[in-house]
């Protein structure tokens, strides 16, 4: 009879502890008083900011938001509704596309969410506000790199193999997702300063600092990765350009010109991107380094990040904008698509509006140059009538089909 209650005993003593500790774990989570702590210790609530509504800043990146989402929109539909992109290097700049509408889904919710709504949050909810920002981010980040990859490995092999690009195309744009959910995640899933209030960061209260340097530390080799690749595939480029040059006929050689110029062309779109990337979201991944190395409290800059994220945010709002204004197959698409009788001819040239970036043509006469270019690409031996292929296509082999 005495053992019995000594053995229960121990064995609540050894299971209670862990019980304990999980529902403790789970209530913080739902906790709203945990969010409150973490701003009033950050300084953040010394300021009205969480006592007001939406401010006109706030409205206007709204407003901001809603062209992101619309923009991109339009972007997708006219690269889904046009077979010519149906390829891998269009199938991964519109991966790009729809981690941008994303973008501006997450914004517009965090928005939305923030200001007074802020402190009626519960840390679970908070979570998945940031985290929806991060998960974009991230995926806009590795999917430029999957771009980068792609256009590397194509001038690095020179496969012919359509089918095999494909299969890697979508391994990379699975590969970009995971990433970008895992790194999104990792707050929630435990990587916090919940419970631990002087490793928090002041920009975002109840992320650790340690995880956002984490963050920052990836993006930046990501990008600097990218730069790396372009560079390479910008000198195969150059350097295979001008050793294939030497010893053509007048009409190859201009085949060939017209095609470098075409790739050139595609890479620089890439590139203006990247630069775009860089140029909006540099400020932000500085205050957040800033935000590692400060002392809670100490630097006032920490608490103006919401302006820094709305220069982030024009990134994916010129996106869009750069296809528009670089290539001339997506202006087309996105002119037809908007409003065709509008804006277009009937022979399909874009109408004159007093705006030159706009006004090319899109004629039966481009379709005929085409045609006259891909003629060029085969020399037929008048000896013995045997197609060879061209030195246009040994460059480039299927790489404009890609």
């Amino acid at each position: 009879m005495l053992w019995t209650p000594s053995n229960t005993s121990t064995t609540e003593v050894l299971t209670t502890p862990a019980s304990t500790s999980s529902l403790h774990f789970f209530l913080e989570y739902q906790d709203n008083a945990v969010l409150v702590e973490h701003y009033n210790y950050t300084g953040k609530l010394q300021r009205d900011r969480y006592r007001q509504g939406l401010k006109p800043e706030g409205i206007a990146f709204l407003v901001v938001c809603l062209l992101i989402v619309l923009e991109n929109a339009v972007v997708l539909l006219s690269i889904w509704r046009n077979k010519k992109f149906h390829l891998p290097m269009y199938y991964l700049l519109g991966n790009l596309t729809l981690s941008d509408l994303l973008a501006g889904i997450t914004y517009m919710a965090n928005i939305l969410m923030s200001g007074h709504n802020t402190l009626k949050l519960t840390p679970l909810m908070w979570f998945l506000r940031e985290g929806g920002v991060f998960l974009t981010l991230a995926a806009s980040v590795v999917s430029l790199l999957a771009i980068a990859i792609e256009r590397h490995v194509t001038m690095v092999t020179m496969r012919p193999y359509h089918g095999a690009k494909k299969g890697r195309m979508w391994a990379l744009i699975a590969a970009s997702w995971a990433l970008a959910v895992f790194l999104g995640v990792l707050p929630i899933l435990g990587w916090n300063c919940m419970q631990k209030l002087d490793q928090c960061s002041t920009v975002l209260p109840l992320y650790a600092r340690s995880y956002i340097l984490f963050c920052v530390s990836v993006f930046m080799a990501v990008l600097l990765a990218i730069v790396v690749l372009y560079v390479r595939v910008f000198r195969i480029v150059r350097v295979n350009t001008k050793r294939q040059g030497h010893g053509l006929s007048g009409s190859l050689r201009k085949g060939l010109a017209r095609k470098s110029q075409k790739y050139i062309a595609l890479l620089k779109t890439v590139t203006i991107v990247l630069g775009v990337f860089i140029a909006c979201w540099l400020p932000l991944f500085l205050l957040l380094l800033l935000d590692f190395f400060c002392p809670t409290r100490s630097c006032k800059l920490l608490f103006k990040a919401d302006y820094f994220l709305g220069v982030a945010m024009v990134n994916s709002l010129l996106n869009p904008i750069i296809y528009t204004l670089t290539s001339k197959d997506m202006r087309r698409a996105i002119l037809r698509l908007l409003c065709r009788p509008c804006l277009m001819t009937r022979d399909g040239r874009v109408k004159k509006m007093g705006m030159p970036f706009l006004e090319c043509s899109f004629s039966k006469t481009e379709v005929a140059t085409q045609k006259l270019e891909g003629a060029a690409e085969t020399t037929v031996s008048s000896g013995n009538n045997v197609t060879t292929p061209s030195p246009v296509k040994a460059l480039y082999p299927r790489i404009l089909k890609s």
